[in-house]
């Protein structure tokens, strides 16, 4: 039995989903553990795109099993939207290939109505850059202890009381507040009955079906969301997501004992990005040719919210602090050919703020918005790699990127990737293998 967790090193968008669905080839169970339908996971097999937004990526191979932890919140109509979609393209999602934690939290109509009307409400400095799907709500009601779960679906009387005694409040400052629509309870129960009756089937324990994988055995891969400067404690706040991104959330997420992790796998894109608002030290502006040419050739744009990701150069310093946070063992290096064709590559290697140099990301934002960071050159390739299948066969000054990254952060390299397709992956360690 190998346990493997993977987690994004940077603003997220690194790849994850590629990676995972990669890897899901090694493992029976594969395990999503926290974040919402705000993620969005791209796919490429065989030339067709996939997008999941809740669904664990492995889904793609009907002898797996995908779980959804108690980290995940839940919005029902997105979630039952995706397994339409994957029946409809000859994929049928059964209970014996998806599973449901009992204790996920739902995201509610008035989570996303409040999400929506907060950032609405913020000066253009003070705006978050949220994707409006209601996790920030949602997460606020599930710490103070008012949040509805899974499992309550199965309860409809329970269900109804727990609703009824948030809804005033909800709506009290929907429209007192924000001058915002309140929302109607008895269309939401009405509305939730249904999602019951369809998601009933898919609902268990996770935790103990997960137990007993492991006793049995089983390969268990763990698939986060979002990527480590994201992260609500460690990540560049108030710029953030509203969950734990970094491995040690898998455990909580999923109710499996961290002594039982074997590998943490973080992905890193050959550049950086980045979307909305907050600090990004290596990034390139807008018209920038450099810039615009990862934007372009990257097809940079989020798979949730379709918004323009930033672009920039490699950034060492967040690497680091993924390596650290993370306590990586391994990288899965993504977007590499992307990088074919510059002449010279910038690495990030500290910040700088007038006299003061930085090798982690500050935690005052006022000065992460103003570092300067302070670069290392080296050679590009002029190759297109995409075609490549062997690490031997990658250019020189590729191969010499990749152990320049290696020897700053400490962490080699277990994955590269040259192209979007699931074959265009090159496996240098399997981390399944012990």
């Amino acid at each position: 039995m190998t346990s493997v967790v993977v987690v994004g090193t940077q603003w997220g968008d690194e790849g994850k989903g590629k990676i995972v669905d990669l890897l899901t080839e090694y493992a029976d169970y594969i395990v999503r553990f926290q974040g919402g339908n705000n993620a969005g996971h791209t796919l490429v097999v065989d030339g067709e795109q996939y997008i999941f937004h809740i669904i664990p990526s492995g889904i793609l191979y009907q002898e797996k099993t995908s779980v959804i932890g108690n980290g995940v919140i839940i919005n029902p109509e997105v979630l039952l939207h995706e397994i339409a979609e994957l029946n409809n393209r000859g994929l049928p999602i059964t209970p014996e290939r998806l599973l449901i934690s009992s204790n996920a939290h739902l995201i509610m109509p008035y989570h996303q109505s409040l999400d929506i009307a907060r950032e609405a409400s913020l000066s253009k400095g003070q705006k978050i850059g949220t994707t409006g799907r209601g996790i920030g709500p949602c997460y606020i009601d599930k710490v103070g202890r008012v949040g509805l779960k899974v499992g309550d679906l199965l309860d409809p009387a329970l269900f109804k009381a727990k609703l009824e005694a948030v809804i005033d409040e909800k709506n009290f400052i929907l429209t007192r507040q924000y001058d915002a629509e309140p929302v109607n309870a008895e269309l939401v129960i009405e509305q939730f009955a249904v999602f019951a009756d369809k998601l009933a089937p898919f609902v268990d324990n996770v935790s103990i079906v997960l137990d007993k994988a492991r006793k049995a055995g089983k390969n268990i891969l763990f698939e986060g969301a979002q990527g480590t400067q994201l992260d609500i404690d460690h990540g560049t706040y108030p710029f953030v997501t509203s969950s734990n991104t970094i491995a040690g959330n898998a455990c909580i997420g999923s109710g499996f004992g961290p002594a039982h992790i074997d590998e943490v796998i973080g992905i890193l894109k050959a550049y950086t990005t980045r979307v909305g608002e907050g600090p990004f030290p290596t990034e390139l502006p807008e018209g920038d040719i450099v810039g615009d040419t990862l934007q372009t050739k990257g097809h940079e744009f989020g798979a949730t919210t379709g918004r323009r990701r930033r672009c920039g150069w490699f950034d060492g310093v967040v690497a680091n602090d993924a390596v650290r946070l993370n306590g990586l063992t391994g990288f899965a290096i993504t977007k590499l050919d992307v990088l074919s064709g510059l002449q010279k590559l910038k690495i990030a290697t500290q910040y700088q703020v007038e006299q003061k140099k930085y090798d982690f990301m500050p935690d005052n934002m006022r000065i992460a918005q103003s570092v300067q960071p302070v670069y290392e050159e080296v050679e590009g390739w002029a190759e297109e790699i995409t075609d490549v299948r062997s690490y031997d066969d990658l250019p020189r000054a590729a191969k010499e990127y990749l152990k320049r990254l290696e020897e700053f952060t400490g962490t080699a390299p277990a994955i590269v990737s040259v192209g979007p397709d699931r074959d265009e992956t090159l496996l240098l360690r399997n981390p399944f293998e012990k």
